[in-house]
Protein backbone atom coordinates (compact mmCIF):
# COMPACT_ATOMS: atom_id res chain seq x y z
CA UNK A 1 0.00 0.00 0.00
CA UNK A 2 1.87 3.10 -0.85
CA UNK A 3 1.89 6.46 1.43
CA UNK A 4 -1.11 8.40 -0.02
CA UNK A 5 -3.30 5.43 0.01
CA UNK A 6 -2.69 4.53 3.63
CA UNK A 7 -2.65 8.81 4.21
CA UNK A 8 -6.32 8.37 2.74
CA UNK A 9 -7.51 4.84 4.40
CA UNK A 10 -6.74 6.75 7.73
CA UNK A 11 -8.31 9.93 6.82
CA UNK A 12 -11.29 7.22 6.01
CA UNK A 13 -11.30 5.54 9.00
CA UNK A 14 -11.09 9.33 11.18
CA UNK A 15 -14.19 10.51 9.35
CA UNK A 16 -15.62 7.12 10.14
CA UNK A 17 -15.57 7.13 13.50
CA UNK A 18 -16.46 10.72 13.40
CA UNK A 19 -20.20 9.68 11.91
CA UNK A 20 -20.33 7.02 13.92
CA UNK A 21 -19.75 9.16 17.37
CA UNK A 22 -22.08 11.59 16.10
CA UNK A 23 -24.59 8.76 15.32
CA UNK A 24 -24.41 8.18 18.93
CA UNK A 25 -24.84 11.40 20.40
CA UNK A 26 -27.79 11.88 18.00
CA UNK A 27 -29.59 8.54 18.74
CA UNK A 28 -29.60 9.22 22.64
CA UNK A 29 -30.63 12.94 22.41
CA UNK A 30 -33.77 11.71 20.00
CA UNK A 31 -34.40 8.56 21.86
CA UNK A 32 -34.56 11.13 25.19
CA UNK A 33 -36.87 13.35 23.23
CA UNK A 34 -39.38 10.90 22.15
CA UNK A 35 -39.57 9.04 25.87
CA UNK A 36 -39.75 12.13 27.44
CA UNK A 37 -41.34 14.88 25.07
CA UNK A 38 -44.51 14.35 26.22
CA UNK A 39 -44.56 14.92 29.21
CA UNK A 40 -42.98 18.28 28.82
CA UNK A 41 -46.05 20.91 29.53
CA UNK A 42 -46.16 24.77 28.23
CA UNK A 43 -48.23 26.63 30.99
CA UNK A 44 -50.09 29.54 30.16
CA UNK A 45 -50.24 31.61 33.22
CA UNK A 46 -53.30 34.07 33.93
CA UNK A 47 -52.77 37.12 37.24
CA UNK A 48 -55.27 39.58 38.24
CA UNK A 49 -58.71 39.90 37.69
CA UNK A 50 -58.88 39.87 33.92
CA UNK A 51 -58.21 35.99 33.16
CA UNK A 52 -58.77 35.53 29.37
CA UNK A 53 -55.55 36.39 28.36
CA UNK A 54 -52.06 34.75 29.31
CA UNK A 55 -49.64 37.46 31.19
CA UNK A 56 -46.82 34.96 31.15
CA UNK A 57 -45.63 31.72 30.38
CA UNK A 58 -43.08 29.05 31.39
CA UNK A 59 -42.29 25.21 30.90
CA UNK A 60 -43.17 22.62 33.60
CA UNK A 61 -43.18 18.54 33.08
CA UNK A 62 -45.23 15.96 34.52
CA UNK A 63 -43.70 13.26 37.03
CA UNK A 64 -46.67 11.02 37.54
CA UNK A 65 -49.22 9.71 35.55
CA UNK A 66 -51.96 11.62 36.92
CA UNK A 67 -51.14 14.94 36.50
CA UNK A 68 -48.93 16.29 39.06
CA UNK A 69 -46.15 18.49 37.49
CA UNK A 70 -42.98 20.31 38.83
CA UNK A 71 -42.54 23.72 37.29
CA UNK A 72 -40.69 27.09 38.75
CA UNK A 73 -42.28 28.75 41.68
CA UNK A 74 -41.38 32.48 39.41
CA UNK A 75 -43.29 30.96 36.88
CA UNK A 76 -46.74 30.34 38.64
CA UNK A 77 -46.12 32.29 41.67
CA UNK A 78 -49.70 34.81 42.74
CA UNK A 79 -51.14 32.98 39.76
CA UNK A 80 -54.99 33.64 39.36
CA UNK A 81 -55.18 31.15 36.15
CA UNK A 82 -53.27 28.22 35.14
CA UNK A 83 -53.66 26.48 31.55
CA UNK A 84 -51.53 23.61 30.64
CA UNK A 85 -51.05 22.92 27.06
CA UNK A 86 -49.71 19.26 26.13
CA UNK A 87 -47.34 18.57 23.37
CA UNK A 88 -50.06 16.71 21.37
CA UNK A 89 -52.04 20.02 20.99
CA UNK A 90 -54.64 19.58 24.11
CA UNK A 91 -54.98 21.69 26.45
CA UNK A 92 -55.95 21.37 30.22
CA UNK A 93 -56.99 23.59 33.52
CA UNK A 94 -54.11 23.09 36.02
CA UNK A 95 -54.41 24.25 39.86
CA UNK A 96 -51.71 25.02 41.99
CA UNK A 97 -50.76 22.55 44.51
CA UNK A 98 -47.79 23.73 46.25
CA UNK A 99 -44.87 26.79 46.13
CA UNK A 100 -41.94 26.96 47.25
CA UNK A 101 -39.99 30.65 46.27
CA UNK A 102 -37.08 29.94 48.45
CA UNK A 103 -35.77 27.09 45.86
CA UNK A 104 -38.17 28.22 43.02
CA UNK A 105 -39.95 25.62 42.16
CA UNK A 106 -43.58 24.58 42.71
CA UNK A 107 -45.65 21.56 41.95
CA UNK A 108 -48.96 21.94 39.96
CA UNK A 109 -51.83 19.27 39.42
CA UNK A 110 -52.84 18.93 35.24
CA UNK A 111 -56.63 17.61 34.92
CA UNK A 112 -56.45 15.49 32.16
CA UNK A 113 -55.55 12.42 31.59
CA UNK A 114 -53.07 9.98 28.94
CA UNK A 115 -50.00 11.65 30.05
CA UNK A 116 -46.64 10.95 29.84
CA UNK A 117 -44.13 10.95 32.32
CA UNK A 118 -40.70 12.16 33.33
CA UNK A 119 -38.80 9.66 35.53
CA UNK A 120 -36.59 11.41 38.24
CA UNK A 121 -33.40 10.94 38.26
CA UNK A 122 -30.76 11.75 40.67
CA UNK A 123 -28.06 14.62 40.40
CA UNK A 124 -25.71 13.48 43.38
CA UNK A 125 -23.56 11.29 40.67
CA UNK A 126 -23.21 14.00 38.29
CA UNK A 127 -19.89 14.63 36.59
CA UNK A 128 -19.09 17.90 34.87
CA UNK A 129 -19.15 17.19 31.12
CA UNK A 130 -22.10 14.72 30.77
CA UNK A 131 -24.30 15.02 28.23
CA UNK A 132 -27.12 17.72 29.38
CA UNK A 133 -30.30 18.21 27.17
CA UNK A 134 -33.32 20.80 28.20
CA UNK A 135 -36.65 20.51 26.66
CA UNK A 136 -38.73 23.33 27.05
CA UNK A 137 -41.19 25.95 25.10
CA UNK A 138 -38.57 29.20 25.30
CA UNK A 139 -40.60 32.19 23.92
CA UNK A 140 -44.01 29.78 23.16
CA UNK A 141 -42.21 27.72 20.81
CA UNK A 142 -43.60 24.22 22.02
CA UNK A 143 -41.23 21.13 22.87
CA UNK A 144 -37.99 23.42 21.94
CA UNK A 145 -34.93 21.10 22.51
CA UNK A 146 -31.49 21.87 23.16
CA UNK A 147 -28.40 20.09 24.44
CA UNK A 148 -24.84 20.86 26.04
CA UNK A 149 -22.82 19.36 28.84
CA UNK A 150 -23.15 19.61 32.67
CA UNK A 151 -20.71 22.82 32.98
CA UNK A 152 -20.20 22.76 36.61
CA UNK A 153 -21.78 21.78 40.10
CA UNK A 154 -22.56 22.88 43.68
CA UNK A 155 -23.17 26.98 42.37
CA UNK A 156 -25.21 28.34 44.38
CA UNK A 157 -28.34 31.13 42.75
CA UNK A 158 -30.41 33.56 44.33
CA UNK A 159 -33.51 33.00 43.72
CA UNK A 160 -36.08 35.82 42.50
CA UNK A 161 -37.39 35.94 46.55
CA UNK A 162 -34.24 37.23 47.62
CA UNK A 163 -33.15 33.41 49.06
CA UNK A 164 -29.99 31.76 47.79
CA UNK A 165 -30.46 28.40 46.34
CA UNK A 166 -27.50 25.73 46.91
CA UNK A 167 -26.41 22.89 44.90
CA UNK A 168 -27.45 24.27 41.75
CA UNK A 169 -26.64 22.80 38.40
CA UNK A 170 -24.99 24.73 36.07
CA UNK A 171 -25.04 24.33 31.82
CA UNK A 172 -24.03 24.74 28.63
CA UNK A 173 -27.40 23.78 27.10
CA UNK A 174 -29.24 26.90 25.77
CA UNK A 175 -31.63 28.37 27.66
CA UNK A 176 -34.08 31.42 26.77
CA UNK A 177 -37.47 33.08 28.04
CA UNK A 178 -40.23 30.22 28.34
CA UNK A 179 -37.55 27.57 29.20
CA UNK A 180 -38.03 28.22 32.81
CA UNK A 181 -39.42 25.17 34.37
CA UNK A 182 -38.75 22.98 32.12
CA UNK A 183 -36.37 19.64 32.96
CA UNK A 184 -32.76 19.04 31.94
CA UNK A 185 -32.14 15.32 31.44
CA UNK A 186 -28.87 12.94 31.03
CA UNK A 187 -28.40 10.58 28.01
CA UNK A 188 -31.07 8.01 29.06
CA UNK A 189 -34.02 10.22 30.48
CA UNK A 190 -33.89 10.85 34.02
CA UNK A 191 -34.74 14.54 34.92
CA UNK A 192 -31.43 15.77 36.70
CA UNK A 193 -32.49 18.96 37.09
CA UNK A 194 -34.92 22.34 37.21
CA UNK A 195 -34.27 24.77 34.21
CA UNK A 196 -34.70 27.73 36.10
CA UNK A 197 -32.49 30.89 35.02
CA UNK A 198 -29.39 32.21 32.36
CA UNK A 199 -27.26 35.11 33.15
CA UNK A 200 -28.15 37.13 30.35
CA UNK A 201 -24.55 38.65 30.14
CA UNK A 202 -23.10 35.76 29.93
CA UNK A 203 -22.26 33.25 27.01
CA UNK A 204 -23.43 29.68 27.89
CA UNK A 205 -24.23 30.34 31.52
CA UNK A 206 -27.39 28.46 31.89
CA UNK A 207 -28.99 26.69 35.41
CA UNK A 208 -31.27 24.33 36.80
CA UNK A 209 -32.34 23.66 40.72
CA UNK A 210 -30.92 19.96 41.15
CA UNK A 211 -33.44 17.20 40.77
CA UNK A 212 -31.85 16.18 45.02
CA UNK A 213 -32.84 19.22 46.22
CA UNK A 214 -36.55 18.85 43.99
CA UNK A 215 -37.15 15.46 45.18
CA UNK A 216 -36.16 16.85 49.09
CA UNK A 217 -38.58 19.66 49.11
CA UNK A 218 -41.63 18.01 46.62
CA UNK A 219 -43.20 15.60 49.92
CA UNK A 220 -43.70 18.93 51.83
CA UNK A 221 -45.29 20.77 48.60
CA UNK A 222 -47.58 17.87 47.87
CA UNK A 223 -48.96 17.12 51.53
CA UNK A 224 -48.91 21.48 52.75
CA UNK A 225 -48.20 23.39 49.91
CA UNK A 226 -45.45 25.04 51.57
CA UNK A 227 -41.95 24.44 52.99
CA UNK A 228 -41.27 25.14 56.95
CA UNK A 229 -37.44 24.55 57.05
CA UNK A 230 -34.88 24.96 60.30
CA UNK A 231 -32.56 27.59 59.42
CA UNK A 232 -29.34 28.03 60.95
CA UNK A 233 -28.32 31.59 59.70
CA UNK A 234 -25.65 30.31 57.62
CA UNK A 235 -23.72 30.86 54.35
CA UNK A 236 -22.02 27.52 53.74
CA UNK A 237 -20.08 25.51 50.50
CA UNK A 238 -18.86 22.09 49.64
CA UNK A 239 -15.64 21.05 50.29
CA UNK A 240 -13.56 17.52 50.20
CA UNK A 241 -11.65 17.21 53.22
CA UNK A 242 -7.82 16.59 53.47
CA UNK A 243 -7.20 12.59 53.88
CA UNK A 244 -4.70 13.53 57.12
CA UNK A 245 -7.81 15.13 58.77
CA UNK A 246 -9.94 11.93 57.44
CA UNK A 247 -7.59 9.57 59.10
CA UNK A 248 -6.79 11.36 62.05
CA UNK A 249 -10.12 11.53 63.16
CA UNK A 250 -11.34 8.19 61.73
CA UNK A 251 -13.78 10.06 59.95
CA UNK A 252 -16.39 8.21 57.78
CA UNK A 253 -16.86 10.74 54.99
CA UNK A 254 -14.08 12.34 52.95
CA UNK A 255 -16.66 15.74 52.06
CA UNK A 256 -18.06 18.43 54.29
CA UNK A 257 -20.27 21.58 54.24
CA UNK A 258 -17.43 24.75 55.43
CA UNK A 259 -19.27 27.81 56.88
CA UNK A 260 -18.25 30.85 54.99
CA UNK A 261 -20.70 33.61 56.62
CA UNK A 262 -22.88 33.55 59.90
CA UNK A 263 -25.44 35.89 60.56
CA UNK A 264 -24.39 37.40 63.97
CA UNK A 265 -28.76 37.05 64.74
CA UNK A 266 -29.42 33.60 63.50
CA UNK A 267 -28.82 30.48 65.39
CA UNK A 268 -25.21 29.86 64.22
CA UNK A 269 -24.03 32.25 65.96
CA UNK A 270 -25.87 31.74 69.22
CA UNK A 271 -24.33 28.07 69.40
CA UNK A 272 -21.06 29.87 68.98
CA UNK A 273 -20.49 28.40 64.95
CA UNK A 274 -17.58 30.62 63.15
CA UNK A 275 -16.46 31.06 59.74
CA UNK A 276 -14.34 28.36 58.80
CA UNK A 277 -15.59 25.71 60.65
CA UNK A 278 -16.21 22.04 58.77
CA UNK A 279 -19.67 21.10 59.51
CA UNK A 280 -19.54 17.11 59.89
CA UNK A 281 -22.28 15.90 61.11
CA UNK A 282 -25.91 16.83 62.32
CA UNK A 283 -27.84 14.84 65.13
CA UNK A 284 -25.58 11.48 64.06
CA UNK A 285 -26.38 12.07 59.90
CA UNK A 286 -22.78 12.85 58.25
CA UNK A 287 -23.10 15.80 56.20
CA UNK A 288 -21.14 15.43 53.21
CA UNK A 289 -22.63 18.73 51.38
CA UNK A 290 -25.05 21.54 51.31
CA UNK A 291 -27.83 19.34 49.93
CA UNK A 292 -27.70 17.08 52.82
CA UNK A 293 -27.81 19.91 55.44
CA UNK A 294 -30.79 21.40 53.49
CA UNK A 295 -32.42 17.88 53.85
CA UNK A 296 -31.75 17.13 57.43
CA UNK A 297 -33.02 21.26 57.90
CA UNK A 298 -36.04 20.40 56.04
CA UNK A 299 -37.22 17.26 58.26
CA UNK A 300 -35.68 18.90 61.45
CA UNK A 301 -38.82 19.18 64.23
CA UNK A 302 -40.33 22.58 65.61
CA UNK A 303 -37.51 23.12 68.97
CA UNK A 304 -35.54 19.90 68.97
CA UNK A 305 -31.98 20.91 70.08
CA UNK A 306 -29.45 18.98 67.49
CA UNK A 307 -26.05 18.05 67.81
CA UNK A 308 -23.44 19.73 65.69
CA UNK A 309 -20.36 17.76 64.79
CA UNK A 310 -17.25 20.18 63.61
CA UNK A 311 -13.70 20.19 62.42
CA UNK A 312 -12.79 24.04 63.85
CA UNK A 313 -8.69 23.93 62.40
CA UNK A 314 -7.92 20.61 63.02
CA UNK A 315 -9.66 20.31 66.31
CA UNK A 316 -13.32 17.96 66.67
CA UNK A 317 -16.03 19.88 68.44
CA UNK A 318 -19.33 19.10 69.26
CA UNK A 319 -21.80 22.10 69.57
CA UNK A 320 -25.92 22.24 70.26
CA UNK A 321 -27.94 24.38 68.26
CA UNK A 322 -31.89 25.24 68.18
CA UNK A 323 -32.62 25.29 64.77
CA UNK A 324 -35.02 28.56 63.56
CA UNK A 325 -38.43 27.06 61.60
CA UNK A 326 -40.37 29.25 58.90
CA UNK A 327 -41.30 29.58 55.38
CA UNK A 328 -37.57 30.51 53.98
CA UNK A 329 -34.42 28.94 52.33
CA UNK A 330 -30.82 29.64 53.18
CA UNK A 331 -28.72 27.14 55.91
Amino acid sequence: MSVATARAAAVQDTHDTDRRALDAYSRAVVDVVRAVGEAVLHIEVHRGRFRSQASSGGSGFLFTADGFALTNSHVVHRASKLVARLSDGRTAEASLVGDDPATDLAVIRVHAEGLGVAPLGSSSDLQVGQLAIAIGNPFGLQCSVTTGVVSALGRSLRSQSGHLIDDVVQTDAALNPGNSGGPLLDSLGRVIGVNTAVIRSGQGLCFAVSIDTASAVLPHLLREGTVRRGRLGLSCENVVLPRLLVRRHGLVQDRAVRVVAVDRKGAGARAGLLAGDLLLGFDGVPLTGIDRLHRVLTNSERGHMASLKLLRGEDLRYLVILPEHGVASGT
